[in-house]
């Protein structure tokens, strides 16, 4: 069978990891002792259940793990299964934000700060994090993106040198996407809202899209702009970067935003077939 160990650190996205494969079809246990790992899944294979295979979690909590778990990952793969050890991480700040976020208190805390407990939780789990098959870095994955990613690694749609792109606009009254890699600021463009024609349309709209794209500065604009990202992606992309997000921001994320982020997603899919659009304020824009 397929044994899949989720390790890693605290906050790092391991819990939605495991639903993500709990919903397609994986067996999946949490905080199992190590000493049950072989036994666990002996009779899980025993059971005659159908299952795509098996996820054992695994971190911090489990005092006695650090004890044992090279041995019981040895005799599981001895036993013939495939086994394969996914580390969550995140960067130090980001970990420190998502406990403030949940006001959850840190495993790993022994009455001390969150980021002191991070760092003896990092200390204690680098032995498996140079035993892991893969490291998954989930500082700038948003819940979604980080199902989406987990899964198409368990399907084998991704790899590590595929680039997942995703381009969406929004509106700066309504704030900057905290997932955003890279931000464009396009409210120097002509404003359809202004147009009582168009006010009531989206940068879907052909009428819209032409008087925003139609336009002399937006000609020179795209024209720095469609480069830059040419050379910016695969820069991205080599150092090690598995999901971008290209953020296009007007005023109210409904007109000009929408208008470019199109003309983006289409410029970049030519290269880049994993190109997703998203208009995150559309629907915003005209209150």
């Amino acid at each position: 069978m397929r044994v899949i160990v989720i390790t890693g650190m605290s906050g790092s996205g391991k819990s939605t990891a495991v639903k993500a494969l709990e919903d397609e079809g994986y067996y999946c246990i949490d905080n199992l002792p190590v000493r049950l790992f072989k036994r666990f899944v002996d009779l899980i294979g025993k059971s005659g259940e159908t299952f795509k295979g098996i996820v054992l979690v695994a971190d911090i909590r489990g005092r006695e793990f650090f004890k044992g778990y090279e041995g019981a990952f040895l005799k599981i793969a001895e036993a013939g299964h495939m086994v394969e050890i996914f580390f969550f991480d995140a960067l130090d700040d980001v970990l420190v934000r998502r406990f403030s976020e949940t006001r959850r208190r840190h495993p790993a805390d022994e009455h001390c700060t969150v980021s002191e407990a991070i760092r003896i939780e990092r200390d204690r789990l680098s032995g498996l994090r140079h035993l892991a098959t893969r490291v998954i870095d989930t500082s700038e994955f948003t819940v979604h993106q980080l199902k989406e990613f987990i899964l198409g690694i368990v399907s084998g749609e991704k790899n590590e040198n595929q680039l997942v792109v995703e381009v969406q606009s929004f509106g700066f009254k309504y704030g900057v996407p905290l997932e955003s890699s890279i931000v464009m600021d396009v409210r120097f463009l002509p404003n359809p809202y202004f147009v009582p024609e168009l006010k009531e349309g989206s940068g879907c709209d052909d009428a819209v899209r032409d008087y925003v794209l139609d336009n002399i500065v937006t000609a020179q604009f795209l024209d720095h702009f469609f480069p830059l990202l040419d050379m910016l992606l695969p820069a991205h992309r080599q150092e090690g970067k598995s999901y971008l997000t290209i953020s296009i921001g007007c005023t109210g994320g409904r007109h000009r935003s929408v208008a470019i982020a199109e003309a983006t997603g289409m410029h970049l899919q030519e290269m880049w077939p994993s190109v997703r659009i998203i208009h995150r304020d559309i629907e915003k824009g005209l209150k």
